[in-house]
């Protein structure tokens, strides 16, 4: 039963680190062609903002799925190493995600 356990936190784990790095680069491969088509295009109207909005939005989705990840991997391997590695990086994300939401929504106010 235990490795039955272990196994689907080990799936789940997975799942969500593979359904970030997805968001992110679905996120990434948007902004790009988004910006070239615009720059083709040569339109008049400021679209960087627009782009810089959608593509951050997709990077601190992104990292809410490796964070849950994270948490997830530690459940199999509580060790003391295991929890202050998932504090420190569980801290960079959040942090990097709650100055890009603020740099999303202080865009969004420019608009």
């Amino acid at each position: 039963m235990n490795d039955q356990i272990n196994s689907i936190i080990i799936f789940f784990t997975y799942l969500f680190a593979i359904v970030g790095s997805i968001i992110i680069i679905y996120g990434g491969l948007r902004a790009a062609i988004t910006f070239f088509y615009r720059e083709v295009s040569r339109t008049t109207e400021d679209f960087y903002k627009f782009i810089r909005i959608k593509f951050t939005s997709k990077i601190v989705l992104g990292l809410e799925f490796f964070i849950a990840a994270d948490l997830l991997a530690t459940i199999l391997q509580p060790s003391l190493n295991e929890i202050i590695i998932l504090s420190i990086t569980v801290s960079i994300r959040t942090v990097v995600g709650y100055f890009l939401d603020k740099e999303t929504k202080e865009l969004q106010k420019g608009k």
